[in-house]
């Protein structure tokens, strides 16, 4: 399976606008800047998209060792904050919220630093990773 994204950048690193467009057309055009990217502009940018693959990877994996361990979740919801400092992404940090009816506290964290060691975008990703549990 190969999934792509384009990205067009128009004019200098700083004064410069571009967009985004994936293959599945959920982003097209979409604006990103260096407004958007170090400021608060109006548009997306890297880390963004960086941290939205990432909350969405782990959410999937940690369903999926779940249903491996014999539950079923009713809810997971993950928060991923990206930290970008000195030009490098330097953490990913994900907070994740679960409703599991039957499971305990420590199978839910096993099964939570399980998705955080093996969803395909923590292997991806050359930086240190961290989350945190609620079982609700």
């Amino acid at each position: 399976m190969i999934r792509n994204a384009t990205a067009v950048w128009n004019g200098t690193g700083k004064e410069g606008d571009g967009h985004l467009t994936t293959q599945s057309g959920v982003l097209s055009e979409t604006q990103y800047s260096f407004s958007s990217r170090f400021e608060s502009g109006i548009g997306t940018n890297p880390e963004e998209l960086v941290a939205a693959a990432h909350s969405g990877c782990f959410t999937m994996k940690l369903s999926f060792v779940i249903g491996e361990a014999g539950f079923t979740p009713q809810k997971l919801e993950t928060k991923c904050e990206i930290t970008f400092e000195n030009g490098a992404v330097t953490k990913s940090h994900l907070t994740v919220q679960g409703k599991v009816p039957g499971m305990s506290k420590e199978q839910f964290d096993a099964a939570v630093k399980n998705a955080e060691e093996n969803c395909p975008i923590s292997k991806l990703l050359n930086t240190a990773i961290s989350s945190e549990a609620t079982l609700l």
